[in-house]
């Protein structure tokens, strides 16, 4: 592959959709999804992917990449025969995969083509049937569509577009071999287009293995940040962030709110003492079902939950347009995955806000975060909030190592041969090491 040469499509900003090469069932579909003004990653990639050339697009989150290639995808594929794969994207995670399909549901309405989403986590037959040419378009996790690959039922003999969206977090994830198993199985006389925020040496490498005189759009990184997004860190000591968060969504205006947490455990902790507080709160990390983690986003989209508290890996395909607020509960070590969380706010042309809880040994990280925006966050206490408050004090009587004596070992009467008996007689169980002992005061709030 040679150096990717940039798109000449080089537009103003009063472009508007009509003025791209999208057939008018296209424009119906999109106008009553609401946009009215391509994003400057679209206006760039759609007339060129509509040629059938391979591509890279390069722009951050939040700024409209997936319309970017399903309308070249439907607008290709508009006359195409039913009832075989023409197109094929491949993504990072579930919760991608599903937002795909839902726009491309919707955007695609008036076009009569069918997609598919395909992962893991529920049950093989209906993704089966898609696969064998209920659909023409697939939307897959790598992992799983190796798994109907195996199975010998999968046909991309017509396949001519493939699409490899978020290309970056995908090869962070591992999916590197995954990808090329799936690539080396596909037609050579395709189109290819990667689309990832970010151009690490392994995505430049793909890319130069798979695409064929690719054109580049590339949105310049001083958007870096979604445009439309408002600054604000919080000063909040690590073990007053749950009652400075609770305090803060007394403001009704707070209507919306995503929050992440860094852990699993962190982010169930969080939604129990949200509840408590009579917040209505759903969550979503790696260890919730794919059901449980539909329903909550679907909860959280539909407005019956107030707060949505999220890991950063279930949190992508997080796309809900109405988000008011970001909440960054945890401060994240990398300024790309700050960019990626505020980046679920200020969709679709509106206004946001993103609010950084920032704790003292937070300090570092957030400097990074600054250096990377090229922008000073403003810093402020909560207004009315007790600052002097002392910590909870430590457990009494907890686990060794945590601040008070072991706690006592209670013994069921019994003889000591060992046999448990009719009442459970017997020596007492062994204890266990709890895998505690090192946590830090972080942890316990």
């Amino acid at each position: 592959m040679s150096d990717p040469e940039p798109s000449a499509s080089r537009t103003t900003d009063k472009t508007t959709f009509d003025d791209l090469p999208l057939s008018p069932h296209l424009r119906a579909g999109i106008r009553e999804m609401g946009y009215a003004e391509p994003t400057p990653i679209q206006r760039g990639a759609i007339p060129e992917a509509v040629l059938g050339r391979d591509l890279i697009g390069t722009a951050q989150t939040g700024t409209g990449k997936t319309a970017a290639f399903l309308l070249p995808i439907l607008e290709r594929l508009m006359n195409h025969p039913r009832g075989r794969i023409h197109a094929l994207v491949l993504t990072p995670t579930r919760e991608l995969a599903l937002q795909a399909e839902g726009f491309l549901r919707q955007l695609g309405r008036h076009t009569g083509l069918r997609g598919a989403a395909v992962y893991g986590g529920v049950g093989m037959p209906a993704q089966e049937e898609a696969l064998r040419g209920r659909a023409e378009i697939i939307i897959a996790t790598p992992g799983r569509l190796l798994d109907h690959m195996s199975r010998g039922y999968v046909d991309f003999r017509s396949l001519e577009i493939l699409v490899l969206d978020e290309a970056d977090r995908m090869l962070d994830m591992g999916f590197l071999p995954d990808v090329r198993r799936i690539m080396e199985r596909l037609p050579k006389n395709r189109q290819t287009m990667l689309f990832s925020a970010t151009m690490p040496p392994e995505v430049v490498r793909l890319a130069r293995d798979f695409l064929h005189d690719p054109r580049l759009v590339h949105v310049p990184e001083r958007t870096v940040a979604a445009v439309g997004v408002s600054h604000l860190a919080i000063l909040a000591p690590t073990y007053q962030k749950t009652g400075i968060l609770v305090r803060m969504l007394e403001d009704v205006t707070m209507s919306s709110v995503l929050v992440f947490v860094r852990t699993k455990r962190r982010a169930d902790r969080l939604a129990r003492d949200l509840e408590r507080a009579r917040v209505s709160v759903g969550v979503i990390h790696g260890d919730r079902s794919q059901n449980q983690r539909v329903r909550a986003l679907e909860d959280f989209r539909d407005g019956r939950h107030r707060v949505l508290v999220a890991t950063d890996i279930a949190a992508r395909g997080v796309d809900v347009e109405a988000v008011t607020h970001v909440v960054n509960f945890d401060i994240p070590n990398e300024p790309e995955t700050y960019v990626h969380r505020v980046g679920r706010t200020a969709r679709a042309q509106r206004r946001g806000e993103a609010i950084s809880l920032l704790a003292p040994e937070d300090s570092a990280d957030f400097g990074h975060i600054e250096q990377f925006l090229d922008e000073k966050i403003p810093r402020t206490e909560l207004p009315g909030w007790d600052y002097s408050a002392p910590p909870p004090p430590r457990p009494v009587g907890g686990r060794p190592g945590r601040g008070g004596p072991p706690p006592r070992r209670e013994f069921r009467r019994g003889g000591r041969s060992g046999r448990p008996g009719p009442r459970g007689r017997g020596p007492p169980p062994r204890r266990e090491a709890t895998g505690g002992h090192t946590r830090s005061r972080a942890d316990r709030w």
